[in-house]
């Protein structure tokens, strides 16, 4: 009887424990579809890119130092690696109340002024951010396509130096897809997304 009410109780702290706690995607996970709003308006989802053979997601920001320092080096990744078969898409999941230089209205705008090639999507249930296990901006994935399925093959980082991109000497980005490209292991799987955190909205 003992043995029983422990093993009760055991379940009953595991279940409190994880209680609240939303999934994260690590590596090897397959990535769930998800569509959101583009700054054109238009709804962009993750099976609209089954053609290709995989995705670069950045978790992006207008406001964030961060995600400003590596503005360009977006942009650059889209413009190398969009022809090479992995289009970069990013999401913007900051709450505007929160932050409101990062409403939809001046992603909009930021993204004509800087003249984006990819999508700007706008979270706003915040779910999909929640659902990649997203903390920072800029935080980055890689997703390899399987069959019609993307699986997570990076997650972090951009390079190790944020004030100064020609003194990045690992450009963790670059380096996985390049690696996926060639059909070898990428090297380094998992780095720490350096940059503000997520606004998350006020619950």
């Amino acid at each position: 009887m003992k043995q029983t009410k422990l093993t009760v109780l055991l379940a009953l702290s595991l279940v409190l424990l994880f209680a609240g706690r939303t999934p994260k995607y690590e590596v090897g996970d397959t990535v769930a579809e998800f569509k959101l709003k583009n700054v054109d308006g238009k709804q962009v989802a993750l099976s609209d890119y089954t053609s290709s053979k995989g995705v670069i997601v950045i978790f992006d920001c207008n406001t964030c130092p961060y995600s400003k320092a590596y503005n360009d080096r977006i942009q650059a990744l889209s413009k190398s690696y969009g022809p090479k078969g992995f289009p970069l898409i990013a999401i913007n999941a900051n709450s505007p109340e929160i932050s409101p230089g990062d409403s939809f209205e001046e992603m909009v705008a930021v993204a004509k002024r800087k003249n984006y090639d990819f999508p700007y999507l706008v979270d706003e249930t915040q779910q999909v951010a929640k659902a990649f296990g997203a903390s920072n901006t800029p935080h980055v994935f890689v997703l390899q396509r399987d069959g019609k399925d993307f699986k997570v093959a990076y997650i972090g980082a951009i390079d190790n130096n944020t004030r100064d991109e020609a003194s990045a000497d690992k450009k963790y980005v670059e380096q996985a897809v390049d690696a996926l490209l060639a059909g070898k292991p990428v090297p380094t799987t998992k780095t720490k997304a350096i940059g503000c955190g997520i606004k998350w909205k006020n619950v």
